[in-house]
């Protein structure tokens, strides 16, 4: 099973919902209106339990990908 994390590449407030997303396989776009939806369904709740989850799930560690960074020269254009 994979660890949920709060993503740093698909987020729009906190990055949950795009963590959520990305262990689950769903489209975050789904995810995000079932949420915006049951914001107003549960009174408000659902915000509630979103930020609480959004400070206890830790943020996505940190991983430099060479190919995309530039390797050793972190992308500054000389080797």
């Amino acid at each position: 099973m994979n660890k949920l994390y709060r993503s740093s590449r698909n987020r729009m407030l906190t990055g949950l919902i795009g963590g959520i997303s990305e262990n689950l396989g769903f489209s975050s776009t789904l995810l995000r209106l079932i949420f915006f939806i049951s914001i107003f369904a549960t009174g408000g709740t659902s915000l509630l339990i979103y930020f609480i989850a959004a400070l206890v799930v830790p943020k996505e560690p940190y991983h430099v990908d060479p190919y995309t960074y530039g390797g050793a020269d972190h992308g500054r254009g000389y080797k």
